[in-house]
Parts: C-alpha cells; structure tokens; sequence
C-alpha cells in the first residue's frame, strides 16, 4: 500500500478502515447495526449521537429521529400483547412497546426468572434491529405486582385514600416497583387517578376518594414508583430516578370516574369548569411530579370520546399543562370509539392520532394499525409533524429511563418479589386504611377491640377463608378470581387465629343456619362475620343496586340474631347498602380490598393497633341518592365523608 497524497485522499484511508472494520465485525457475527456503529467512532462519535449518553437528551432525541424511516416511527408507537411478540414481530414490526394483560403470563405460577427471560428475549430482537432501539416492557400494576405469583398484594386505592397518608402510599410505589422490576419490567398502567363520583362504578376500588383534594395527595405514589423529582427538575418533563425504579402511567385521562350512573366507559356530562374543578387536578400533580406517561380513557365528556378529544389531549394536556411524556390509549382503544366496535378503523386510527394519542396499545390488530396508519401519513392525512411529536415523546420517555443503556431485566433483583419487608408494609397499609363504622350498640360497651383469651370464638362468611376475595379484581387474573391457591397469602381467618390466645377456640363455618347459632349461641363469646363482594374489574363490576351478595345478608341475620355479640368486616370495593342490618351488628368494619396480608385487618381487631383510617368516599343510605358526594345539596349519608371511629391498642 503506498502513502496516501496530500488532500482528500485521508477521507479514503478512513473510508477503507472503516469498511475493513465493518467487514471484521460482520465475519465475526456482530450485528450490521451494531458494526455500523463501531465503523462510526464506537457509537460515541459524530455520526451516532443517539447512542452516547454524554450528550444532551435532545440532541439524542434529535439524532435518533432523523434516522429512523417511516416504519421504524410507526413500529415505536405500536404496543402489542405479549402473546404475539415474538422475536421476527417485534424485529419486523419495529415494535416499540410490548404488554401483559390481565392475566398474560409466560405460564401459570411463573417465577421472576421466567419473566425475565421472557422480557429480554423480546429485548434482544428489538436491539437487533438496525437502529437498536429498545422495547418498552408495560404490566398493570394498579395494588402491587397483581399478575405474578407470589407478589405482594397491596390493599386497593380505595382503602389506601382511608389512610390519608402519602407517604405510605409513596413507600407502596416504591415497594411495587421493585417487585416489578425483579421482573424484568420497567413500566407500569399506575396510578389510576380517577375521582370516582358513583361507586356503581365498576372502578370505583382503583379510585384513592371522591375528593380530588385526596387523589392529588395520593399522587405521591407516582414518586415512589419513578423517585422523587428534585426541586430542581423541569415541570412536564418525565422524570426516572434509575433502574430500581419504573414508569409511572397517570390514568384514564380525564373524568373517567365522572360517568352517567356510573357506568364503564360511559359519558361523563360536565361542563368545563366542572371538569377542571373535579377530575382534573389529580393530573396537575402528576404532571409536576414527572409522571412518564397518561393514559386516555375509554369514557367520553359531552358526547366527544376522548381518544378523539383534541382539545383536552393536545391543547390542554400537552400545550397548556406543559406535559412531555408521551400518551398513550387504553386496550383496544381506537377499536372502541366507534359503535360498533372497530367498524371504522382507519376512521378511528385518524381521529385517535390527531388527537394527540402518542402510542397505541393495539394487542392483537397491530398489522392493521401499521398499514392504516402508514397510508394516512403517505396520502397527507396525518402530517409527519404529528408522527414526529409521537415518537420524540416516547424516544424522550425511553432516553430518561436509561433503556437504551440498561436494556435488559436484572435477574439479581428475583429476591425483591415478595419478600417479607414488603408484605410487612402492605400489613400496616391494612391496618392504616380500616374504617370502623360502629362500635357497640346504643347503651352498651364497644365490642372492638376483641379480647385475644376467649373460651370458643366463631368465624363465619364467604371472606372470612378466601384469599381471591381479599384481593379482588386485577389479581393474577384480570377479573380475579375466588379460592387460596392462586397466589401466596394470609387470610383474616388466619390472622384471627395468629391473632388469638392459643387456648381460645376458633371454630369457622362459612355459612352456619339459624339452627347451629342458636344451638350454640351460649358456647361463643363474640362472633366474627366476614362477607363481601366477588372479585370483578371494569365493566364486570358495574352495579346499579349495591347490595351485599347473598348470602351475606343471611349469615349476619342468622349469626347477629342468634344471641352472640358480633363484629362485621365487610370486603368490598365501595360502599353497600348496609342500612337495613346496620343496627343488628354490635360492630361494623370496611376492610375494602386488603389484599394478601391479612393479618393487618386481625392487628386491629384485636387491638395490637388503633382503628384510626376515615372515609375517603361517603357511604350512601341508598342507591336512590346516588351520585351523592360530599359538598351536594342533598347531602343525607349513612356515613359522611371522612367519619371513621377510633380506637386505642389493646392494654390486656
């Protein structure tokens, strides 16, 4: 080889390398893109800013869009479900986003190592790609890591809104996260911060209260999931504080919770004024706290779906709260603006984008989406400004989480799924957010605290042996589901027997008769009734009557008619009607949706610590008020908004 001439001929020799690099790299078996980047200065040079760490997160941003071809911007605001995200899906789609839905799971009782596995095979193909852009990995996550075996279960939001406490809500964040990320899964669809304004809603348990002035506190759960955004952060911007943590999703954007009667997807009717007095707050919290994403409801405000709503997505979420994460549309989303569903697809693909919808959770159409949504971008109907403001936002999210330099799960955190630390945390969120309603009878002593040394005791009702009913919907599976064996827990039957001296008697009948009580009312010193509500998420849970299901009713008129002193926990996930036996009980709990750690509800009862949680939602005399919040005019509750009895801890 001779000595290269003055002038351009150094351009050569560093073309020649370069070549002679990339060629190396290729016979060796590194990837194309990966080689391209070696050729380039190592990924750290001029040529591939997006990959150097160093430089400004906008610059990256920058870089990395002006890169990337129509495909490869479509693939990244593309969200499939995990049963199709194979390795050739998500390399040949550019797939952006991958989730799990109620209940998608790599195989039943998966341990962590099994989700890890999973998540970084679907990594590895989405690194593979030419421009290596990382996938992101979403799961709900609405009480604790609910789909995954063995996780600790958090009481639902609306026994957390009882204990009035943001900073144990903040250390739930915290605790789910690592839970989430042991694996392998850096992003969450929580906080739901609806303000739920009728608890015949089937959602009304994902709701911290009924005041927004709650909810905007229990925002503090965003800071535990992502860490605390300091004083210092850029308002709007999304904020990650590293890998022990994950993205927060704020949702259903906005007034889900605001539905006529209640009812799942409904039309919320408000005016604008109402809407930003009602449900808007939550959001302006959120985005001050640096949530990553927001997710669109399913709902409508004055007939308009918001998956289509322009104004409050671009105008006001984006453009007037100054929000930088990226949107994001529910399950299926675009299908359900339309009536029937899906029946104008690429209708529905337009006005969703248009709107301000930065990815699109699409889990089994996802070819159909690409292909509408490429020919409106090609025939001019979606301009590429709109498609360039998706992805930088989703680009900007991923940047923050330092995916694209810690793309895989870490297989060392397994240990962080529920491990004793966490489930001693969800045993105080329990005690924390009890409510008791009634303690006694007019003229008698309080019944609560129960006394540990008893001669016989006896525990009846559905709940009393069931941990699926503890922990309602969105646990292991999306609607959850009744019995014991689904998941790693204790039940109140089992904390009152932790709970008691060990030479008292607990003698448990789920459904004793008239005849057993009565039979036996002079053996029991007191009684403990255990009933609810079944499991049941979104629509599912829609309930115009409010009743406590049989036979509910019937195990406290047989057990608190025969003759025993009784105390009622009632599981739910709202108020029931609980006036017409109300004063047939000696006690009266509202335990929600505990949760696996039901120990916290037998810590109280027994006076090991003090009822002290208040309503976060007023508990109706009858569904005919409803909605009926406080603040109204015809304000006449049962048990108005922030009642809830105390008691002192135990001295015996």
């Amino acid at each position: 080889m001779g000595v290269p001439a003055a002038g351009g001929s150094r351009r050569g020799v560093l073309a020649t390398t370069a070549a002679a690099v990339f060629l190396l790299l290729v016979l060796c078996g590194c990837g194309a893109p990966a080689a391209m980047a070696a050729a380039a200065g190592g990924g750290g040079g001029e040529q591939y800013l997006y990959k150097d760490p160093r430089q400004p997160l906008n610059r990256r941003i920058d870089d990395l869009l002006r890169r990337m071809t129509l495909a490869e911007k479509i693939g990244q605001m593309s969200q499939i479900e995990r049963e199709n995200a194979t390795a050739d899906v998500v390399r040949d789609y550019f797939v952006g986003s991958v989730l799990s839905g109620g209940g998608s799971v790599p195989a039943p009782q998966a341990p962590p190592e099994a989700w890890v596995k999973m998540v970084n095979e679907m990594q590895r193909a989405a690194m593979s790609t030419r421009l290596g852009i990382p996938m992101l990995y979403g799961i709900d996550a609405v009480h604790g890591h609910g789909n995954v075996y063995k996780a600790t279960v958090f009481p639902h939001n609306v026994g957390l809104g009882c204990t009035r406490d943001p900073e144990l809500v903040k250390k739930i964040g915290a605790a789910t996260a690592l839970e989430v990320r042991a694996t392998g899964i850096p992003y969450v669809f929580a906080p739901c911060v609806a303000v739920c304004r009728d608890p015949r809603w089937g959602r009304c348990y994902e709701s911290f209260s009924e005041d927004p002035k709650v909810v905007q506190q229990m925002t503090s759960v965003i800071s535990g999931l992502q860490g605390e955004i300091p004083a210092s952060g850029r308002r709007g911007a999304p904020f990650f504080a590293g890998q022990r943590n994950v993205a927060a999703c704020s949702k259903h954007y906005v007034g889900d919770g605001g539905t006529a009667s209640g009812i799942n997807e409904n039309d919320t009717v408000a005016t604008f004024h109402e809407l930003l007095g009602t449900h808007m707050p939550p959001y302006y919290s959120a985005v001050i706290r640096g949530v990553s994403t927001v997710m669109v409801s399913f709902s409508s405000w004055n007939g308009v779906k918001m998956h289509a709503n322009h104004f409050l997505v671009t105008d006001f979420l984006k453009t007037r709260l100054r929000f930088r994460g990226f949107v994001i549309s529910d399950w299926r989303g675009l299908d359900k603006m339309t009536s029937p569903e899906h029946a104008d697809y690429i209708t529905s693909v337009k006005l969703g984008i248009l709107a301000g919808i930065d990815m699109v959770m699409i889990p089994y159409t996802y070819t159909e989406f690409i292909d509408d949504l490429t020919t409106l971008v090609r025939n001019g109907t979606i301009p590429m400004s709109r498609i360039d403001d998706a992805v930088r936002r989703i680009l900007r999210v991923k940047f923050t989480m330092g995916l694209f330099e810690n793309p895989y799960g870490d297989p060392s955190l397994s240990g962080e799924l529920g491990k004793p630390e966490h489930r001693e945390l969800a045993r105080e969120a329990v005690r924390r957010s009890l409510v008791l309603l009634k303690n006694g009878k007019d003229g008698e002593q309080p019944l609560l605290p129960l006394p540990k040394k008893a001669g016989s005791i006896l525990v009846a009702g559905s709940h009393a042996d069931n941990l699926g009913y503890q922990c309602g919907g969105w646990t292991i599976t999306w609607q959850g589901q009744g019995g014991n064996n689904l998941t790693a827990g204790i039940t109140i039957l089992d904390g009152i027997r932790r709970a008691v001296d060990r030479g008292t008697e607990v003698v448990y009948s789920e459904n004793p008769d008239a005849g057993f009580v009565r039979r036996n009312a002079g053996r029991f010193d007191y009684a403990v009734v255990v009933v609810g509500e079944p499991p049941y998420a979104e629509s599912f849970g829609d309930n115009l009557n409010l009743t406590v299901p049989a036979p509910g009713p019937s195990v406290i008129r047989n057990v608190c008619g025969g003759g025993i002193r009784c105390a009622v926990v009632l599981v739910s996930g709202r108020p029931l009607a609980v006036e017409p036996f109300v004063g047939a009980v000696d006690a009266l709990v509202a335990a929600w949706l505990p949760g696996t750690e039901g120990q916290g509800v037998s810590d109280v009862l027994f006076g090991d610590y003090e009822f002290t949680g208040k309503l976060a939602r007023t508990w109706f005399r009858s569904v005919e008020q409803l909605p009926m919040n406080v603040g109204d005019a015809h304000y006449d509750p049962l048990f108005p908004f922030g009642f809830g009895l105390e008691t002192q801890p135990s001295t015996a």
